[in-house]
């Protein structure tokens, strides 16, 4: 980037940090949904809630089939699930 360049976009830099930002944190939103080592962890995690008593069976499995499909999502990738 030239001089002039960067003098005529410096008003909007701070903008470009607020995207530069949001692009991070969409990136590791990303990373914790489909990634097969935080949904097991979360998996046993709800298991652990369930066998101490602080779920009830029906939440348990509620929440169990949305991990399992997400690990199975995160597995197989969102083209091969497009195509059923």
């Amino acid at each position: 980037m030239g001089l002039i360049t960067g003098l005529l976009t410096f008003p909007i830099a701070p903008v470009r940090g607020v995207v530069w930002v949001a692009e991070k944190l969409n990136d590791a939103a990303d990373r914790e949904l489909h990634d097969p080592a935080v949904l097991r962890s979360q998996l046993a995690l709800l298991n652990q809630e369930f066998e101490i008593g602080d779920i009830t069976l029906e939440e348990f499995e509620r929440q169990e089939e949305r991990l399992l499909d997400r690990l199975h999502a995160a597995r197989v990738g969102p083209a091969q699930i497009d195509q059923r």
